[in-house]
């Protein structure tokens, strides 16, 4: 079963905004990669407090929030914004 990967209409907008699909694509690809055990060069943190459940995957200046239903192999990204931005 392959992962589906599922965007919030924030982030769609964030992405189309910045013309940035491959890379977050990219960046989402080396994050299931690393889950599945594979020893991938990517900066990944769970997250807490309010985001509890949450990972941050940090790409330079951008951040992406997302979270990860391991069972149905689904990762929903919630947000993408730059870092000053992206926890308010």
């Amino acid at each position: 079963m392959k992962w589906t990967i599922q965007y919030s209409d924030e982030a769609i907008t964030f992405i189309e905004k910045e013309k940035i699909f491959d890379e977050i694509r990219e960046e989402i690809k080396k994050f299931i990669q690393r889950i599945r055990g594979e020893q991938i060069n990517i900066d990944i943190k769970k997250l807490k407090g309010e985001w509890e459940g949450y990972y941050r995957i940090r790409k330079g200046k951008i951040r992406i929030i997302l979270m990860i239903d391991k069972e149905n192999k689904v990762v929903f990204i919630d947000k993408i914004d730059y870092r000053g931005e992206i926890y308010k």
